[in-house]
């Protein structure tokens, strides 16, 4: 890509990615939010892979701002919640899936990258749950009923994922190929 179109391509991505971050601040159902999508979205669509973790990354830490500091500040203080740094080191694991589906995007590729997705976010982020709280067992079955309460947000966390990625990389999609069929009308 030459560098005035890549540039256009850095800002149609990234205006993307903050769009899905806005699915975590919209009133919705809990977990069914595009933070997965976005994450496959922007490590696979931005060339850099500093500018795709930056724009991911950017993200998800101004709606966290967002979300614990102004719309659940009175629940709990952003810098004081523990989960926190499990659920970066998550979203760093969902973005090397998003790292590995560059260049390879295909429907049943995006799909099974949002499943891939789904199910890193629960594993990880339940087994941080199980170690940090104190009210769950610090043995296998404690780690069994963690997983078991998560399982609710997981097919909440699933569908958000698979929902929103077919609407970015679709729309993506539907974007490169307006602008393809105006270049070419335009040529004519």
């Amino acid at each position: 890509m030459e560098n005035n179109t890549y540039t256009k391509h850095i800002a149609i991505v990234g205006g993307l990615v903050f769009l899905a971050a806005l699915s975590r601040i919209i009133p919705h159902y809990p977990n069914f939010t595009a933070l997965g999508a976005m994450t496959l979205f922007g490590a696979s669509q931005l060339r850099s892979g500093w500018q795709a973790l930056l724009v991911t990354v950017l993200a998800l830490y101004i709606s966290d701002l967002v979300i614990n500091n102004v719309i659940y500040a009175d629940y709990y203080d952003y810098f004081t919640w523990q989960i926190s740094p499990f659920i970066y080191v998550a979203f760093l694991l969902v973005f090397g899936v998003g790292r590995l589906l560059r260049g390879r995007i295909s429907t049943p590729n995006v799909a099974l990258s949002s499943v891939a997705a789904s199910v890193l976010f629960f594993g990880f982020t339940n087994a941080a749950s199980w170690w940090i709280d104190p009210l769950y067992a610090k043995n296998l079955t404690g780690l069994a009923t963690a997983y078991t309460a998560g399982l609710p947000f997981f097919w909440s966390t699933l569908a958000g994922d698979l929902f929103y990625s077919a609407v970015l990389f679709g729309g993506y999609a539907l974007v490169q190929r307006t602008r393809v069929i105006g270049a070419f009308q335009r040529e004519q």
